[in-house]
């Protein structure tokens, strides 16, 4: 099915789990997380900061700091994407699309041994995804070259996505 008919379909959708549910939702990709094998042999974190229908990460980004994994969030610089370590949730500010954005230049430039949890609109059962449709993730995983984990709500999962040279796959997806 078209990107742009999933896009708008699954936004919605999204943004129908509220309250409790999300909570729930929420907690239940956290557990998921955590307890996977990728996340505990990892030693650095890249994770998106959530937006308020998103899969909640800041939870996740606490957890990080807790257990003293290095953490590094995106921040979008013209058509790319580069992840800058944080030490704690202070360390953001408002940026480009309302995103909270590490106010630091302290950037990755080696991601051994990491992780990166990857926002998405919607994912396939293969390990495609949709975003907002401006390419930046495909562009930053393209030289990616650890585990890469999409995060999602179940109701956000589709049978396929129609899929170009561009599009990156997950390594794994994460739902409630």
């Amino acid at each position: 099915m078209n990107k742009s008919i999933l896009r708008s379909k699954y936004i919605e959708i999204r943004k129908s789990i509220k309250g409790e549910n999300k909570l729930k939702y929420d907690n239940d990709i956290f557990g998921k997380i955590i307890n996977s094998s990728e996340y505990k042999k990892s030693k650095l974190v890249l994770i998106y900061v959530s937006l308020k229908d998103e899969v909640d990460t800041i939870k996740l980004i606490k957890q990080c700091l807790k257990e003293n994994k290095k953490v590094a969030v995106p921040k979008c610089q013209g058509n790319t994407i580069n992840f800058y370590y944080i030490n704690s949730l202070e360390e953001l500010k408002k940026g480009k699309f309302n995103l909270l954005e590490p106010e630091n230049n302290s950037l990755v430039l080696d991601s051994e041994n990491s992780i990166c949890i990857i926002p998405g609109i919607c994912f396939d059962k293969q390990g495609n995804r949709i975003g907002y449709g401006k390419g930046y993730y495909d562009r930053f995983l393209e030289k990616y070259r650890g585990t890469k984990i999409g995060i999602t709500y179940k109701d956000c999962i589709c049978e396929k996505i129609d899929t170009d040279k561009y599009d990156i796959k997950m390594d794994k997806i994460i739902v409630n």
